[in-house]
């Protein structure tokens, strides 16, 4: 049996070998690359000097660093409040709802566009003088604050963008996680007398658990690199009081020419992303075997 299967297996391997090899140069290769930068000191020029790990000790003794790496946690936790948060409610309120499709979908439209877009339209809405202060002076208040200049409320302000473009596809998601869940179990729920809170904390929300764990997890890791919207709203300013790892990576890295620094970033993000994802991904597996 085993001499009969194996001519089968070399051509399963064969069909799959293209997308290995292609994920090793798109991937891991630069993976490596980067790795290696990051123990050198190498401006784009001639060949890199290897240093050790000082780059990394030099990371850690910025104030900067420790400003962006705060600002990437504050990140993480109102990306989870509020584009969850909200397109949870969005999806409970909206489901089983008739014509509930038709009221997700205007939120569902600014997913479409791109971060540096969204950055543009909330700029033109918060900038000094802008759409939103404007329209608090028909109302008489003509000292408002200074929503992209003050840390950390720029920072607040472009996480509330953000959840403007992520509220409608969570919902999204949550809606298709409320649909699969079967009646029976809802309509002996609701015979039973369960209704509101009680019926979300006992019956939907353990059902969704699932759905809620690649919700989250999605949500740490797309907050943990944010870029775009930082960039074009504030540029990390004012001076460097806003910006997030990924912003301070693509400084060092293209505007300082300092690639060994930038690398080094690069490495302590993608280290830090993977162990959020894994134990949060852990921890709801555990909780799911519980369950």
């Amino acid at each position: 049996m085993a001499t009969r299967t194996a001519p089968y297996q070399w051509s399963a391997r064969g069909f799959i070998a293209p997308g290995v090899i292609l994920v090793a140069v798109l991937l891991y290769l630069p993976l490596l690359w980067t790795t290696f930068l990051s123990l050198t000191e190498y401006n784009g020029l001639g060949d890199p000097d290897l240093i050790g790990f000082e780059n990394y000790v030099e990371m850690f003794e910025d104030p900067e660093f420790v400003g962006s790496l705060l600002n990437t946690l504050l990140w993480v936790v109102g990306t989870l409040l509020i584009p969850v948060g909200i397109g949870l409610a969005l999806a409970l309120l909206t489901w089983n709802l008739p014509g509930g499709v038709w009221l997700r979908l205007p939120f569902l439209i600014p997913y479409a566009l791109s971060g540096i877009g969204v950055g543009l339209i909330w700029s033109f809405i918060l900038s000094s003088n802008g759409a939103l202060d404007q329209a608090l002076a028909a109302f008489g208040i003509t000292d408002p604050p200074r929503w992209l200049v003050d840390a950390p409320l720029n920072t607040v302000v472009m996480i509330i963008a953000a959840a403007w473009q992520g509220v409608g596809v969570n919902a999204l998601l949550f809606t298709i996680g409320l649909n699969s869940i079967p009646k029976e179990p809802l309509e002996a729920a609701r015979v039973d007398g369960a209704t509101g809170g009680r019926l979300f904390t006992s019956i939907l929300w353990p059902m969704l658990r699932p759905l809620t764990a690649v919700v989250v997890g999605l949500s740490i890791v797309a907050s943990l690199k944010t870029f775009d919207i930082v960039l074009s709203m504030t540029k990390g300013g004012p001076g460097r009081a806003s910006e997030t790892l990924a912003l301070t990576m693509y400084k060092e890295t293209f505007v300082n020419s300092d690639y060994g620094l930038g690398s080094a970033i690069a490495v302590f993000l993608t280290i830090v992303t993977m162990i959020a994802a894994i134990l949060y991904l852990r921890e709801q597996l555990s909780k799911k075997h519980e369950f």
